[in-house]
């Protein structure tokens, strides 16, 4: 009889589909509590996916479905997903540099790429707002050009032809060593 019983299937009383709401309604609520339990910011989506799979693979554990106790038992998760994280990072400290040094070939290109970066962000930060502001539009908050015209009370055409000039003022500013006063 005790087979039977491990054979059947969990029963569904909707506390998936609720768990399921539940973060469909706050993406980033146990990211924000893994922050507020010491989490560090790079580790916060880890601990806040692994107490996600942790809730959906003991859902049966929960008493209630119901919204109040459903919060408290995943506070209670992602508590326990941060506490194993400090109990792992501290048996594997993450500060060992396992006797190798920065060689100075590395250190010299790592210099070379961020005065190349600052250059391109000080050509950008020169470009008349006009042509920035679409750029940025499109190329980091990944914007059409309908969404930017709306957004800026323009024509997509017009859009369109900001972003090519501010990428042509960029492209001259690469030539000159990305350098803001190369398009002045």
């Amino acid at each position: 009889m005790s087979i039977e019983i491990a054979m059947q299937p969990p029963i569904d009383d909707g506390r998936r589909a609720r768990l399921t709401q539940m973060i469909g309604d706050d993406p980033q609520r146990l990211r924000r509590r893994s922050l507020s339990l010491g989490v560090p910011f790079s580790d916060a989506d880890d601990v806040a996916q692994n107490a996600l799979l942790r809730a959906w693979r003991s859902i049966e554990q929960l008493e209630s479905p119901e919204p109040g106790q459903m919060c408290s038992w995943l506070d209670s998760i992602a508590r326990n997903a941060a506490t194993d994280l400090a109990r792992q990072s501290i048996r594997r400290p993450a500060d060992e540099l396992d006797g190798e040094t920065a060689d100075s070939a590395n250190v010299a290109s790592e210099a070379e790429i961020r005065h190349v970066l600052d250059g391109a962000l000080e050509a950008i930060r020169a470009l008349p707002a006009s042509l920035r502001d679409p750029l940025l539009l499109s190329v980091v908050d990944g914007l059409s050009t309908d969404e930017i015209a709306a957004r800026l009370g323009s024509t997509p055409g017009a859009v369109r032809q900001r972003i090519a000039r501010a990428r042509r003022s960029l492209a001259a500013c690469k030539h000159s060593g990305m350098s803001a006063d190369a398009h002045a």
